[in-house]
């Protein structure tokens, strides 16, 4: 999966509640599909830990920083380990929107679960807002995710140097990180592709920030869309911790869209085996 790594599937479904007027429904659709059962807080949600970390008392170890070039190769490394390596994955999903143009704002808090290769179900906890947000926003940029994992190749739009040419601009430090920061450039003018900058930890080549503007827009209903993605590791695998998008709508007008991510309990296919195994 490389769901955490593509950066901006978003941008594939804004179309989605650029054109929702009327009320959306969302729930079992048979197959691979989004599920959202009747609201309820979950409160037996436990903690989330890496997959695989052991708890010892060891010194950190101190890494080389790495050259440019390698910690790009590093990166995309990760990103096909991750690809295939990540069996399944649990989390908190926090989807705040807002409708400048007429006031409008909805909050939905959501339990997420991933299973590979394409199975994707939402668990729904709390929701305070307007309605026609819920309805007409949160809800399709859910569903409409569900049918990206179910309907696209993921590879087309991850951030690899398959879709991108990447220019090295130098080196920062982002929320005390040290990171390397490359422009990127879309090969093709693909729906699902952005023109902006990534960036990646200099120390581990993990992906930490992506940002720009869509080079293609995914309909007719969306003008423009502006949108920043900070990634938190987990382990040796790599989340969307946070994304804030920023569309210009025909029909909406202005829709400003925060995704918050944490408790992440991630399975990798060795975990996922011997658990199999052993039963």
């Amino acid at each position: 999966m490389r769901s955490s790594l593509s950066g901006v599937v978003f941008l594939l479904y804004m179309s989605a509640l650029a054109s929702g007027q009327n009320s959306a429904s969302f729930g079992p659709t048979g197959g691979n599909s989004a599920v959202l059962s009747p609201d309820t807080r979950d409160t037996n949600t436990a903690p989330a830990t890496p997959d695989n970390t052991i708890s010892t008392l060891i010194a950190p170890v101190t890494l080389p920083r790495m050259a440019a070039d390698f910690a790009l190769q590093t990166y995309e490394r990760r990103s096909q380990l991750q690809a295939a390596q990540l069996a399944a994955y649990s989390a908190t999903t926090v989807i705040h929107a807002e409708l400048p143009g007429t006031s409008q704002q909805g909050e939905y808090e959501l339990r997420r679960h991933y299973a590979a290769p394409r199975t994707l179900e939402f668990k729904p906890l709390h929701f305070t807002g307007d309605g026609f947000v819920k309805n007409n926003v949160i809800t399709r940029l859910l569903q409409s995710e569900v049918d990206h994992l179910q309907k696209d190749d993921s590879s087309e739009t991850a951030i690899t140097p398959a879709n991108y040419k990447f220019s090295f601009k130098g080196t920062v430090e982002l929320n005390d990180r040290l990171v390397h920061v490359y422009q990127t450039k879309p090969r093709k003018k693909r729906v699902g592709l952005f023109k902006g900058r990534i960036f990646l930890d200099a120390y581990t080549g993990a992906l930490v920030r992506a940002e720009g503007s869509v080079v293609k827009s995914p309909s007719f209903f969306v003008k423009k869309i502006e949108f920043m993605q900070d990634y938190v590791d987990y382990g040796m695998f790599t989340f969307s911790a946070h994304m804030h998008s920023d569309a210009r709508t025909r029909v909406l007008g202005r829709v400003i869209v925060d995704i918050y991510q944490r408790d992440y309990q991630p399975v990798s296919a060795a975990t996922q085996t011997a658990h199999l195994g052993a039963h």
